[in-house]
């Protein structure tokens, strides 16, 4: 049970930090300010440093690993593309973000809940991955 709890938040880890780095991709060529790329570059190394620990751990337990959905990065992109051609201010960067982190804190929540006998290193992960989320979110609201 715990071997197979911890190779599902992993998973689930490694689709929200691939989501992450995606959206921060999309909006990153719209961004006015340069405290709010800063925020945004800062955000997407630290995910992608995860990603890399996350990749180590599902190759101790040969798994591949998992993607975000494709509905919901569809969904995503499709309103990321919408809002910006409406307005491509740094406010509808920040709502766009702080929406995003907001889904991201609230999936990994449940998901570290629905996978309690995770094991630590990857219950830690999930932890630091939400913190990142919540970080960023913080950081968004000044441009809101």
């Amino acid at each position: 049970m715990i071997e197979q709890d911890t190779v599902k938040l992993l998973r689930e880890c490694d689709a929200g930090v691939k989501m992450g780095v995606k959206s921060i991709d999309d909006v990153l060529g719209y961004v006015s300010s340069s405290e709010m790329k800063k925020y945004l570059d800062k955000c997407k190394d630290e995910h992608e440093k995860l990603s890399r620990e996350i990749q180590g751990l599902l190759d101790k337990y040969h798994d591949d690993g998992k993607d975000p959905n494709p509905i919901a990065t569809g969904m995503s992109w499709m309103k990321t593309n919408v809002k910006l051609v409406m307005d491509e201010s740094d406010s509808t960067i920040a709502d766009l973000m702080t929406d995003g982190c907001d889904m991201g804190v609230k999936s990994l929540s449940r998901y570290l809940n629905q996978y309690a006998a995770a094991d630590e290193v990857s219950k830690d992960i999930t932890k630091r991955l939400i913190k990142l989320e919540e970080e960023l979110g913080k950081d968004m609201r000044e441009f809101l």
